[in-house]
């Protein structure tokens, strides 16, 4: 028997088959999206979070003074940032039944589609749907990429992983190491590619489009349309980041922060969910090849003092990816579980 759950929902306390109403909406492979070319006018309970987890608590919006200007790395990276844009977008604006090939729970397949890769455990759902491609280090075949979006997916990846390799370079240097320490440990052997499309939300102020969590990666490369929506967490308050068409946003991942024994920091960070849509955002995590247990990582040694001992036990990748993702994004730190 499932067991009934309770919600809130405009004030009014209702118990209800929760099980039940996820597995319909899963077995419609239809997403969020789907709810909306329905023409939903409220957010189903699946989707309704405390209003503690969605309070703004918002600051004032912050200068961001680090933005750094890497022109000329690669050529006419503008045209190529509105190409990944475009083709997330034709992917999720085809027929529900093309883009049934990859839907899937099964996360071991590089091309993954889905609406919330934690739905089951989650304690609320978030308003997105996303396609996940395992592009690094050993990359589906172009057959297995969707054709919509298969050609910018391969160019726009080597083009991450070359930006990925200067930036570990100068955090390397950063650190007081050789400049290729970082990518000597693996760090951006493995690349993931998550492309989340947010549809428009008739009541955004019951759910979140991404709950607060900080990234299972050593390093994430975002980039994000003009529609805004991502905050960061800074002095305990939510800080907006605004959109820059020209940027992309790099966020130090939980590994970094690891193998520097705090030197670095993962910020935590959510999006919200907006009256406007679709949002659509693609995030490149650089990582190691998943499938590699051999490897554990652990603070690097050279960063270690008497005074600085290391806070963190060793781990392999795939073993602080499985802890992730059995946990879900339900707003808990997961570097934390690492600590000595």
């Amino acid at each position: 028997m499932v067991k009934n759950e309770k919600s809130i929902r405009d004030g009014v306390e209702a118990y209800y088959d929760r099980k039940s109403e996820l597995i319909a909406f899963d077995e419609t492979k239809a997403g969020v999206k789907g709810l909306v070319d329905k023409g939903v006018t409220k957010v189903p309970r699946i989707f309704i979070h405390p209003p503690d987890k969605i309070s703004a608590n918002n600051k004032k919006q912050l200068k961001f003074p680090a933005l750094i200007d890497l022109d000329g790395i690669e050529e006419d990276s503008s045209r190529r940032k509105q190409e990944m844009i475009n083709g997330t977008h034709r992917f999720f604006e085809q027929d529900v039944e093309v883009k049934k090939q990859w839907y899937t729970r099964d996360n071991t397949r590089k091309v993954v589609h889905n609406s919330n890769f934690d739905l089951y455990h989650s304690p609320a759902a978030n308003w997105r749907d996303t396609i996940y491609c395992l592009m690094a280090p050993n990359p589906p075949k172009p057959q297995e990429l969707p054709e919509t979006c298969r050609d910018i997916l391969i160019e726009y990846s080597e083009q991450i992983m070359t930006l990925g390799c200067k930036l570990l370079r100068l955090l390397s240097e950063g650190l007081g190491l050789n400049p290729n320490h970082l990518l000597d440990m693996n760090c951006a052997e493995g690349l993931g590619l998550i492309c989340h499309y947010s549809p428009a939300c008739p009541q955004p102020e019951l759910t979140m489009g991404i709950t607060r969590h900080s990234d299972n990666s050593f390093m994430t490369i975002l980039l994000q349309d003009d529609l805004g929506g991502l905050q960061l967490l800074h002095d305990d308050q939510w800080v907006d980041v605004p959109p820059n068409p020209n940027a992309l946003v790099v966020n130090i991942g939980d590994l970094l922060q690891l193998i520097s024994n705090d030197k670095l920091k993962s910020v935590e960070h959510r999006v919200l969910a907006r009256k406007v849509g679709p949002r659509i955002s693609i995030a490149s995590f650089l990582s190691t090849g998943l499938q590699d247990t051999g490897r554990m990582y652990a603070p690097i040694k050279e960063l270690l003092t008497e005074e600085t001992p290391p806070k963190y036990r060793a781990t392999s990748v795939k073993e602080y990816c499985q802890f992730f993702q059995a946990k879900g994004l339900d707003g808990t730190s997961t570097v934390s579980h690492f600590k000595l």
